[in-house]
């Protein structure tokens, strides 16, 4: 269930509308509500959701800095064309992923519990509980920082796991194994699994 809780809120992460004049925690209340009402719409139509995730995606999540966290140390010896790879694997890994768990949250509830100071001045983490009918409420923080553009998301954390920290370990053994390369290979075959296989529930739906 954890697993399918973190597709959940993985997804909610391109949604956020930045605006200069919204906490983060307004914000998190907002997209909730969104990314619920879009479920329960269209959860036979995952191409469709897909398609208005995309249509919302100007004001991004910090992708290039999650990407930098979960790579860690190697980020620094990645070439230019290795980063840019690697961000943009990452970010489709991302929304493929919540994708493959539309189904299963047409009942979810979320109840933001709440807002703390992060690590620095400019950041902020949102509390959050995501449930399901019968299911014991699942814990989940959003970590935001203020940039240029307002409040984006670069970190969630899954009943205090958090999403970073847990794919940096199996990116360093991949790494380690086969090169950043290796691991933009990785990236990449996952998301055409996940890809082709949005596509054939779409069309099953239709």
């Amino acid at each position: 269930m954890k697993r399918w809780i973190a597709g959940l809120v993985i997804g909610l992460m391109p949604l956020f509308a930045l605006a200069a004049n919204e906490t983060p925690e307004q914000l998190t209340r907002k997209v909730s509500d969104d990314v619920l009402a879009i479920i329960k719409s269209n959860e036979k139509d995952p191409i469709k959701v897909r398609d208005l995730v995309d249509a919302r995606v100007a004001p991004l999540a910090d992708y290039t800095r999650m990407t930098a966290l979960a790579v860690g140390r190697y980020w620094r010896t990645a070439t230019p064309e290795q980063q840019q790879a690697l961000t943009r694997e990452f970010r489709t890994m991302l929304v493929r992923t919540y994708l493959s768990a539309l189904t299963v949250y047409k009942n979810a509830e979320v109840e933001v519990k709440g807002a703390r100071p992060g690590a620095g001045d400019d950041e902020q983490t949102v509390r959050t509980e995501v449930s399901l009918p019968g299911q014991k409420p699942i814990p989940v923080d959003f970590s935001f920082e203020r940039a240029r553009q307002g409040w984006k998301v670069f970190d969630i954390s899954v009943d205090g796991i958090s999403f970073i920290v847990n794919n940096r370990n199996q990116f360093a053994a991949v790494i380690r194994k086969d090169g950043l390369d290796g691991l933009i290979k990785q990236l990449s075959d996952r998301n055409n699994a996940l890809r082709n296989g949005v596509q054939a529930n779409g069309a099953s739906a239709k």
